[in-house]
């Protein structure tokens, strides 16, 4: 969080607690509907049983490692949509959060698969049912200007993209390795943050 205040100018608001994951995250607008997600180790927490997602464990300064999408139709029904097409988004699961203020959320999402063979260039999904969206909540900020995703598949990538929903803001690339870039408008001009 402290690195994203320096870089972007703007200090991301407390998000909450992810219990029994070891995890507490801080988000930002990026205008709109779109936020960035600050998620780390949660001190005040014990060990988790198994890894903390997004390999937050593994991670030893800020990185891009993931990004989201939110689909314009029924989580299930764009997961076994895109299984048919040979995308997988992975398994449906139920999580909840509550906020610093005591709004309970809860929502349904994907999880991220960061090591399939496209990697975090393939969103995991999130459903926020009736919960208020976080972005609700969070003072204006920065800008998302796009996420350039480089993928050894574009074609799929742009499959799944058309599943969800998503017709603007990111540009895919065809490259050896997965890449993200989020790049950014600041009040101090343009930033990119990357994995």
């Amino acid at each position: 969080a402290r690195a994203i205040t320096e870089q972007l100018g703007f200090t991301p608001s407390p998000g909450g607690v992810h219990v029994g994951m070891g995890t507490r995250n801080e988000l930002l607008s990026l205008g709109g509907a779109t936020y960035l997600e600050v998620i780390g180790p949660d001190p005040d927490q014990p060990e988790p049983t198994r890894p903390r997602p997004f390999g937050v464990d593994q991670h030893v300064e800020p990185a891009l490692v993931a990004w989201c999408g939110r689909p314009h139709r029924p989580l299930a029904d764009v997961v076994a949509a895109a299984r048919t097409r040979g995308i997988d988004f992975g398994d449906i699961a139920s999580m909840s959060r509550r906020r610093p203020d005591g709004v309970l959320l809860q929502w349904q999402l994907t999880r991220p698969a960061l090591d399939s063979a496209v990697g975090a260039a393939l969103p995991f999904l999130i459903d926020w049912g009736q919960s208020p969206h976080p972005t609700d909540s969070l003072p204006p900020a920065v800008r998302l200007i796009d996420l350039e995703i480089t993928t050894p598949r574009p074609d799929l990538i742009n499959d799944a993209l058309e599943l969800i929903g998503i017709t603007s803001g990111c540009t895919i690339r065809q490259g050896g390795r997965t890449a993200l870039v989020a790049r950014i408008a600041t009040g101090s001009g343009e930033v990119s943050l990357s994995g």
